[in-house]
């Protein structure tokens, strides 16, 4: 096996992979544990057309197609067909990105307790006596877990693919050894027994459709994490190996229900006998770690998107890897998610408990992308609407029949990861809002070179030797920190750069479209930095490296000066804007400093002080 496949299988397949833990386990507590021969085929049926058309033919074929330059994950997708504002023909689509990814740190919180909870649950099958002790060890688990990221993935990650590569062998074997009791269950391939389960139970049909779905949660992993291991090595790994076990092992669990009596418990652990379950259930633990750990780095990896788009306030960002650029830790990020997902362990105490929060995230997600999805039919691979529109239908209407079932679970704990997107996703537009609004306002205060230049002449400002590099906004005109810096110390560097670094909405920047110079007369130049929405800037070195505006310039020993704005409010401001003023100078006066996020040498950089009427 290739070793990018091997790899897939433990970074993009954990959350999937792990789904045999909980997803017959719920519907079997949505069924009172009641099954006949049919009811049984019926859900098995659904589980495979819902792996077929979802994962194999959706994502697998077609979203994955939809690639920003090799990159994947809702948040490309929306920069792909051009909504990355709220530009007037790009908010809707611009909502849905934002608002798909925002509940994905809502099902991020989840992941790990579900998947922790459900594989030491399984020790119940054998005895009761451990009972009261799985929840306080799964939260010890997700305490360590949480607090080891800092140390990153890189050399533990070698370890992944193998271990999910034993899981996936082990589930199939478990799944073959029950098909053994029952063959017939692989009847269940018609997609009638899914058809007539839905229309002969009702309301019960659709309640079990809500717990079917989280066969499918992780699907958006394929897609995000796309870039860093292609898609070919993906693809692989799911039609050769994962979706194979997946079918054996729920087609083994659905054996068991067809037996025509009163199920209790979790038919995954059933499967296995009783000298196998503790074994079992320590592979279980480290492959749902593994499923957390997927879940976690594609936050930080999406946070980082966020970040370079203009949708999120800087936060600290650490490369853990020299080698692997993936390899990122977010430690606001992470602790964040480690109070919210133990929060959440303790309040639920049980998987199937939290089954019920589980799965209204990741449908609306799934929903969304389908409908960005279709944009991207049409506008970037210039697909006539007559066609897209029936294949993104088909989707749609199986995306939206998921969505509706989990509705129903908002009572039962739904409102949780959906609270937690619309926090993220108000956060999110606040952001943006005010620092599109602080970009109007420096605008209005930046002057023309002109202007600029002929005050220096007026004023008989002295120009001093050095290089003074001032970090701004502002793309064409004078910065209002350059006037402000000579209007305050009366005098002016030699070579004067007002440098403005402009995020892409493509992944990355070649070295030669890195950078662009514009000179504004008598040693005062304007440069442009471009970088990638994943990567990570040291404006040093990619000044460094563009073609240098004067050979007298010295940036090796250049000062840096920086804006350290107090925002205030303006009273003419309205109530609305007013009220998410303080939230939005809270994520401002706390966002990280140009030292952290641009890599520049404290000792060189100078932060100015002022305060800015919004």
């Amino acid at each position: 096996m290739h070793w990018a496949s091997l790899s897939a299988l433990g970074v993009v397949y954990g959350d999937l992979g792990t789904s045999p833990l909980y997803t017959l386990q719920t519907v079997v507590q949505t069924m009172g544990g009641r099954f006949t021969a049919e009811s049984a085929l019926g859900i098995l049926s659904l589980i495979v057309w819902t792996l077929i058309v979802t994962i194999s033919i959706k994502y697998c074929l077609f979203v994955m197609r939809a690639d920003n330059h090799g990159e994947g994950g809702i948040l490309a997708l929306m920069s792909l067909v051009g909504a990355n504002s709220f530009a007037r023909g790009a908010k809707i689509m611009a909502v849905m990105g934002l608002l798909g990814a925002a509940l994905i740190y809502g099902d991020g919180v989840i992941t790990p307790a579900i998947s922790v909870l459900s594989a030491l649950e399984g020790v119940n099958v054998v005895t009761l006596a451990l009972k009261p002790y799985i929840m306080p060890i799964a939260v010890g688990i997700l305490v360590a877990f949480f607090a080891v990221q800092q140390l990153g993935t890189a050399k533990i990650g070698v370890a992944f693919g193998p271990i999910m590569l034993l899981w996936f062998v082990v589930i199939a074997v478990l799944g073959l050894a029950g098909i053994v009791r029952y063959p017939g269950v692989w009847v269940a391939i018609d997609p009638r027994h899914a058809i007539g389960f839905l229309f002969h139970n009702g309301r019960l049909g659709f309640l079990v459709l809500g717990g079917v779905f989280l066969c499918i949660t992780g699907g958006e992993a394929l897609y995000a994490d796309m870039g860093h291991f292609g898609k070919g090595p993906i693809r692989f790994s799911w039609y050769g190996i994962v979706l194979p076990a997946l079918l054996l092992n729920y087609a083994g669990q659905t054996a068991l229900l067809m037996q025509g009596r009163v199920f209790n418990g979790n038919p995954f652990f059933h499967l296995a006998p009783a000298i196998a379950i503790y074994p079992l259930v320590v592979l279980a633990t480290i492959a749902t770690i593994i499923a957390s750990q997927a879940i976690v780095t594609g936050s930080f990896s999406m946070t980082r998107q966020a970040m370079q788009l203009g949708w999120l306030p800087g936060f600290a960002i650490r490369q853990t890897s020299d080698k692997i650029y993936g390899q990122i830790y977010a430690p606001t990020v992470n602790w964040l998610m480690m109070i919210a997902t133990v929060a959440i362990t303790v309040a639920f105490g049980s998987s199937d408990r939290l089954a019920g929060a589980y799965g209204t995230a990741v449908s609306t997600t799934m929903m969304l992308t389908t409908g960005l999805l279709f944009v991207a039919m049409t506008k970037v691979w210039r697909w006539p609407a007559l066609v897209a529109a029936p294949v993104a239908g088909l989707f749609l209407i199986v995306d939206f029949g998921f969505f509706s079932a989990n509705l129903l679970k908002i009572v039962d704990g739904g409102w949780l990861p959906l609270t937690i997107g619309a926090l993220v996703f108000f956060i999110m537009v606040t952001w943006r809002s005010g620092v599109d609004a602080l970009r109007a306002s420096q605008d209005r205060a930046s002057v023309t070179p002109d202007v600029f230049l002929k005050y220096l002449r007026d004023a008989k400002i002295p120009r001093v030797d050095g290089t003074a590099v001032f970090l701004t906004r502002t793309f064409e005109n004078v910065p209002p920190l350059l006037i402000d810096y000579v209007k305050t110390v009366g005098a002016l560097q030699r070579n004067v750069i007002a440098l403005t670094v402009r995020f892409e909405e493509t992944p990355r920047i070649r070295a030669d479209k890195r950078g662009s110079t514009a000179h504004m007369g008598d040693g005062l130049w304007h440069v442009t930095l471009r970088f990638g929405f994943i990567e990570m800037p040291d404006l040093r070195s990619a000044l460094s490296e563009i073609q240098a505006p004067n050979s007298n310039i010295d940036l090796d020993h250049a000062l840096f000066f920086a804006a350290r704005d107090v925002v205030v409010p303006n009273p003419k401001r309205s109530f609305f804007l007013r009220w998410r003023l303080p939230i939005f100078a809270f994520l401002f006066r706390n966002a990280e400093t140009v030292v952290d996020r641009f890599y520049l040498p404290p000792d060189s950089v100078v932060e100015v002080g002022r305060q800015l009427e919004l």
